[in-house]
């Protein structure tokens, strides 16, 4: 009889180290933590994704844990159905998906647009507008005129199909196809640069 007494003793002292075990182990540091997939490269990943992905794998631990130790609710395998567990896995399944967010951002990094240096055509338009907007009243031009912008503007003419001499020298040559051209765009024909026919003559 003692024999037995002792055996049921030892089978109720198992069972129950068994299960102070089987939640120790459902709930150890190794088994509970999310664990990071193997397949992402953080060698060039954005610094600022990095650190979110991080901060979210977090949230994640301490949900499970504080659940599990505040309202006895494993998040990741529930035992109930009750509304409190509902509205606890829910909310895992949100900090989840913020992980999950942030690791396809991390496998599939934004590419920064390679910045293409301006063509040569581009850089003399600029130089050109630069030249004009910074004394617009004084760039109108006028006859007589001789200078560097006379140049590009009688060049401007001469692609749109102008032939007319290239020398920097605002005639009346220059002036009568400077407003020509203005006439056939529908501009105001005064034969002077502004603005509007600058961007029409660069266009």
């Amino acid at each position: 009889m003692k024999q037995i007494i002792i055996f049921l003793l030892l089978v109720i002292i198992g069972i129950m180290g068994y299960n102070v075990y089987s939640k120790y182990q459902r709930f150890s540091l190794t088994d509970y933590a999310y664990k990071v997939p193997e397949d992402l490269n953080f060698d060039r990943a954005d610094q600022d994704v990095l650190l979110n992905y991080y901060e979210a794998v977090e949230a994640v631990n301490g949900y499970v844990i504080t659940q599990w130790s505040t309202n006895k609710i494993d998040v990741r395998n529930p035992k109930k159905d009750n509304e409190t567990t509902q509205a606890a896995v829910s909310e895992y399944r949100k900090k989840l998906a913020a992980v999950s967010y942030y690791e396809s951002r991390l496998r599939n990094p934004k590419r920064e647009p390679v910045k293409q240096a301006p063509s040569e055509a581009e850089k003399k338009k600029q130089l050109i507008l630069k030249s004009f907007y910074a004394d617009p009243k004084a760039n109108e031009l006028r006859l007589g005129e001789q200078n560097a912008l006379v140049y590009e503007i009688q060049r401007l003419l001469i692609r749109k199909g102008d032939s007319i001499r290239h020398d920097g020298l605002f005639r009346a040559e220059t002036f009568n196809a400077l407003r020509s051209f203005e006439e056939k765009n529908g501009l105001f024909p005064d034969g002077k640069l502004d603005a509007i026919t600058l961007d029409y003559l660069l266009r």
